[in-house]
């Protein structure tokens, strides 16, 4: 067994002001209840709250606040994201911090959540770092976990467990809990899906193990969570096969097909026809509607689009 702890922090989050006080204090109880947690992460945009308003440049004060919480307690630390400024674009970005207080890496979230998140650049490169005599990591952000091909190059590049920091208060949470538990079965691997509360989401975050199982679901009120993981189930479950059953990295692998949607310049009619990335509006609707003609029954009345009569 090579047993690795790590907690996630489910708190909430305000638009309004700064809760970077406040997650200090939550890391602060961890680590006092907790003291054998070697991991610390936080949900998406968690020290700012979702508005580009408070998009900085990065390195900043913020992040150097969290070194210095990180060196005290000796603790990986993945405190949430934040929006970065950074060459005339704002990124999602979140930062990874080892037990010296050292940045060992940056992640800009790949896929924004359009047409939703407006103004926010998506970025084009995956982040893994090692924790010695552990394993890998790799992090994603919240809607790039709808995306497999995200999740799928984190495992192909060996990748153990998945942090995934998200900020989710819509209704489509029970659809991002199946792709969690979706995601950890196809990967083979652990993830870790921390969620806000407030500004910052409706929590239920969520964690699964390497054969797909929930390890635990928190509800939809503050939370710590820690969880000790034991790294060798995702090297057994990808050598023996899941549950020793499917073996899909192996399958992966192996395969004998070539995806050609994805080679690049080639377009596709299906998606092509999908038209614009942007928000549904009723106004589209009603000239849909509008649009349409009207039919008349054998009395003369009217019919409307969609509408039956006997």
């Amino acid at each position: 067994m090579i047993p690795f702890s790590i907690a996630g922090i489910q708190m909430p989050v305000s638009a309004g002001h700064s809760n970077v006080p406040l997650m200090k204090h939550k890391i602060d109880v961890c680590m006092s209840v907790y003291p054998w947690v070697q991991m610390i992460m936080l949900s998406e945009l968690s020290p700012f709250g979702p508005l580009t308003y408070h998009a900085q440049e990065f390195p900043n004060d913020t992040e150097r606040e969290f070194q210095a919480i990180a060196k005290k307690y000796k603790i990986w630390l993945i405190p949430g994201s934040m929006f970065q400024k950074r060459a005339g674009n704002i990124y999602n970005t979140a930062t990874v911090i080892n037990p010296d207080g050292e940045i060992v890496g940056r992640y800009d979230k790949m896929f924004p959540f359009y047409p939703y998140e407006v103004g926010v650049t998506g970025g084009d490169s995956f982040l893994t770092f090692d924790v010695p005599n552990i394993g890998r990591f790799g992090l994603s952000i919240c809607y790039d976990m709808w995306f497999p091909e995200t999740s799928r190059t984190l495992a192909v590049m060996g990748c153990d467990v998945i942090l995934h920091p998200t900020l989710t208060g819509t209704i489509d949470r029970d659809v991002e809990l199946a792709l969690v538990q979706a995601t950890a079965a196809t990967n083979q691997c652990y993830v870790f899906d921390i969620n806000g509360l407030g500004d910052g989401g409706t929590g239920r975050s969520i964690v699964c193990g390497p054969d797909g199982r929930v390890l635990y679901q928190a509800s939809t009120g503050p939370e710590l969570i820690p969880i000790e993981i034991d790294i060798e189930r995702v090297k057994r479950s990808r050598e023996n096969g899941l549950l020793r059953l499917g073996q899909p990295l192996k399958s992966f692998r192996d395969r004998n097909v070539h995806f050609d949607i994805y080679d690049p310049g080639k377009r596709h009619e299906a998606l092509e026809k999908l038209g614009e990335l942007k928000k549904p509006t009723r106004l589209q609707q009603i000239e849909q509607v509008m649009q349409e003609p009207v039919a008349m029954d054998s009395e003369g009345i009217n019919i409307l689009p969609g509408e039956i009569r006997q």
